[in-house]
């Protein structure tokens, strides 16, 4: 049986991984466009990724299926949350932003998850934090005008920074509901239940892909596709992030996401071999250290 202390230092050691994790989601999602659509993506990774944890976790959940059962609404929530909005948006987004974008826009969901903490659960807002979230919003606004703030009428807006930007939201949304909704069901066992009412919400999406002209057929590279995102950025990312959650504190492991725009700007030019722009780095520059602001201990 795990120690308090081995609990301790395991969730310590996620804290670096699972940006990394996460990064691999933001390959996915460009990598999918004229391959797989976002909903029939989102729903085969977390129908897989709901079997894998649902296998792992079928003793604890049909022991406590009474309690999983009631609590059904809250697991809908968090799937719409977690897995609907956070699953296909994101890849809706891709279609039209680079994944430097979905990075540095997301990296910016401590500072709505602080905003949320002093709202919802009765958390202080210092004036040291609400400078944090004014330079951290300022880094996202910059990224989105893609620095041309003297000529904002010749921005071309990108549709997907706007989905990314609602995934954000949602994001800080579902990150609140974990700890303002105690369970008392393991971290794998949770994200098994979370999985489900995620795959509720998807399917009738999906189907409605599926029966359009103009959806790609099924191959063998979106089945890689959707394998990928179900292990590393499905079951991987999310076990990590609700494990650590529990042990550390929402506030910590929020900050993790500090990590998230350097392994993505890795990724996107490792993998993808997207340029990376002087308003990137700005907008990094100024949103990290919001973060910092915001989610340093108090």
């Amino acid at each position: 049986m795990k120690t308090p202390e081995s609990r301790q230092r395991l969730a310590l050691a996620l804290l670096w991984i699972t940006p990394a994790l996460w990064s691999v989601n933001y390959i996915v999602a460009r990598k999918a466009p004229g391959v797989v659509e976002p909903h029939l993506l989102a729903l085969g990774r977390w129908a897989l990724a709901g079997l894998i944890v649902g296998f792992i976790a079928r003793a604890e959940l049909w022991q406590k299926r009474r309690a999983v059962l009631a609590a059904w609404p809250q697991y809908l929530a968090l799937g719409t949350l977690g897995m609907f909005i956070c699953g296909a948006w994101v890849y809706q987004g891709a279609r039209t932003t680079s994944a430097m974008n979905i990075a540095l826009i997301y990296s910016a969901s401590p500072v709505l998850i602080a905003l949320g903490a002093v709202a919802w659960l009765g958390e202080r807002f210092s004036a040291r934090q609400a400078l944090g979230v004014a330079v951290a919003l300022a880094g996202v606004m910059h990224v989105i005008v893609k620095g041309q703030w003297l000529a904002l009428a010749q921005v071309q807006w990108v549709a997907g920074d706007g989905w990314i930007v609602a995934c954000m939201l949602s994001w800080a949304a579902y990150a609140l509901l974990l700890k303002k909704w105690p369970s008392t069901l393991s971290a794998t066992a949770r994200l098994a239940a979370t999985s489900a009412g995620g795959v509720a919400v998807l399917l009738p999406f999906a189907v409605w892909e599926l029966l359009q002209p103009a959806t790609p057929p099924w191959t063998l590279q979106a089945a890689v596709l959707t394998a990928l995102a179900a292990l590393v950025p499905g079951v991987g990312a999310y076990w990590a992030y609700g494990f650590a959650q529990k042990v550390l504190g929402a506030s910590r492991v929020a900050s993790s996401l500090y990590l998230g725009p350097l392994y993505a700007a890795l990724a996107a030019w490792g993998v993808l071999g997207e340029p990376l722009g002087m308003h990137h780095a700005i907008g990094a520059a100024l949103i990290l250290p919001g973060i910092f602001l915001v989610s340093r201990a108090r």
